[in-house]
């Protein structure tokens, strides 16, 4: 038991810079007494005293804001960093060395009885706010991003980030034929579609971005294919003319500039300087009367 309570605290060494001796990480740390209490409190879930188990888990929720089912099964090395809001469901699997951060939820989506909660692989990083919902694994060394809400088995190594999740990068990158792209030719098609997609770095773990690069990336393929068709036609019938694409012409699109401008008028002018421009031939006018009158 004491060897168990060492390795603990070592982890906890190893993973956050912050601790600095013994008595502050066995005092101070919520995640691992937490730990500590579930270890109890499973110990007592596997003897089937399953009311004083649920009892101390909730007496432990109470003094740490992390809440983990006794029927949990959780592997050595485990640490929860800050941990506050932390839930993990009874059928969840937890393997060595992971680490999950504060709101992380290992949860069910099934009522139905059997196992209905994730299984984390050895060495899994879950960040802060990740929900990870449902009876499927998520293997060894995978990382899953802050917020992130996971529907889905996850491959090792994988890092999986967004609602839903996606892996946006492999240890093991899928083999695929590079799609070879002339740099200026993509900012050509940039400009031409008035979509400026790499404003973000290609190298950004953002799925969107990266769809989006995808579709240019083809539509250029399919306009540099479509230009190899149109010269081979014209050297095959020399009357063959190369039609011109339709320009984009303001009046077709009249009217949605007339609602842009319903909705966003213009800037009036100063009322006051108005009303003094107006009254200036006025005054002119008045003064040629005068003039008239006295003579």
């Amino acid at each position: 038991m004491f060897q168990r309570l060492r390795e603990d605290i070592n982890s906890v060494f190893a993973r956050d810079p912050a601790a600095r001796n013994f008595l502050e990480v066995l005092t101070n740390y919520p995640g691992l007494h937490a730990l500590l209490l579930h270890r109890l409190s499973h110990w007592l879930w596997q003897r089937n005293l399953k009311w004083l188990a649920r009892t101390l888990s909730t007496l432990g929720r109470w003094l740490t804001g992390i809440e983990i089912h006794p029927g949990a099964s959780i592997g050595r090395r485990f640490f929860i960093d800050h941990g506050m809001g932390v839930v993990i469901g009874e059928t969840a699997c937890v393997g060595d060395d992971v680490t999950l951060y504060q709101g992380v939820t290992l949860g069910g989506t099934s009522w139905n009885h059997g196992k209905r909660h994730p299984t984390l692989g050895d060495g899994v990083i879950v960040g802060a706010g990740a929900k990870i919902l449902g009876p499927f694994t998520v293997g060894a060394g995978a990382k899953v991003g802050s917020n992130a809400v996971i529907t889905k088995e996850v491959p090792a190594g994988a890092t999986v980030v967004g609602i839903p999740g996606k892996v946006v990068q492999r240890s093991d990158p899928d083999k695929e034929e590079t799609l070879q792209v002339d740099p200026e030719r993509r900012e050509a098609m940039c400009r031409k579609f008035g979509f400026d997609a790499y404003g973000v770095s290609q190298d950004m773990p953002d799925p969107v971005a990266r769809s989006m690069q995808a579709m240019l990336d083809h539509m250029h393929a399919v306009d540099e294919r479509i230009e190899r068709m149109c010269s081979t036609l014209h050297q095959i019938d020399a009357s063959f003319r190369d039609g011109q694409l339709p320009e984009l012409r303001d009046e077709d699109f009249a009217n949605i500039l007339e609602d842009v401008d319903s909705c966003c008028p213009p800037p009036e002018e100063d009322t006051t300087t108005q009303n003094a421009e107006n009254d200036e031939p006025r005054r002119e006018k008045d003064a040629v009367s005068d003039r008239h009158g006295k003579g």
